[in-house]
């Protein structure tokens, strides 16, 4: 019997966790191509949020895939796979952009800045986005830079604390504080100008609407395949 096209076989003989597990130890191909098919599409708006770009993000998920099936032997079940892939995707996306600032040195004002927020900024820190974010404001976050863009969507978006997020980015509290102030003014002011049930506008250069179309998922599953083979 042909087997066809790992990206194109039926994937079901992993029906759980602990079978998919297994053949991810065993190093079959299909059960690395089984874990990108069930957790690429969650993962990849992450990618997103964070890369502000969707070309960025799917070669996050790309490299992001590609390591977790090379490193399979380091997961203790502590937690759910998915969680785990969750974390090395953000620290695969946060590696790209602190690279990114490094070169262009874009850190070099987050403390500078911080006597210029105002006393009520604990309190600015959990408005915006309190509620379950809209489509409006998922496209406003794509218009923020690349390190204001990181601080919000680890604060706000993944739930990290402070120190939790200030940690992920390699910076003091204090700098993180910073540039939420400064993506929280952003945000409201976009919202502001597109009024109260305004659509949401495209964002250019983000490549889509944060879904990973089919011919994308097509294309990553075959570059992570033949990475493995």
């Amino acid at each position: 019997m042909s087997v066809g096209k790992p990206w194109e076989i039926d994937l079901t003989v992993y029906d759980d966790e602990p079978e998919l597990l297994a053949g991810l130890r065993r190093g079959e191909r299909m059960a690395c191509t089984c874990l990108l098919k069930r957790h690429a599409p969650r993962l990849y708006r992450l990618a997103r949020q964070l890369m502000g770009d969707a070309d960025e993000a799917e070669d996050v998920l790309q490299e992001a895939f590609i390591n977790a099936c090379a490193r399979i032997g380091e997961f203790e079940g502590r937690s759910s796979l998915g969680t785990w892939l969750h974390r090395i995707v953000r620290n695969t996306a946060l590696g790209r952009l602190r690279a990114r600032a490094r070169r262009a040195g874009s850190f070099s004002q987050d403390e500078a800045e911080l006597a210029a927020v105002p006393d009520n900024s604990a309190a600015l820190e959990e408005q915006v986005l309190a509620q379950e974010l809209g489509a409006r404001v998922e496209q406003a976050i794509l218009t923020l830079p690349a390190s204001t863009r990181a601080a919000v969507v680890l604060r706000d978006i993944e739930g990290l604390s402070t120190a939790e997020a200030a940690a992920e980015l390699g910076i003091s509290e204090s700098a993180l504080k910073v540039r939420l102030h400064r993506a929280r003014q952003h945000l409201r002011a976009a919202l502001a100008d597109a009024g109260p049930g305004a659509a949401p506008a495209p964002v250019a250069g983000s490549g889509d609407d944060g879904v990973l179309p089919e011919a994308k998922m097509s294309r990553l599953l075959q570059d992570v395949c033949a990475a493995g083979s």
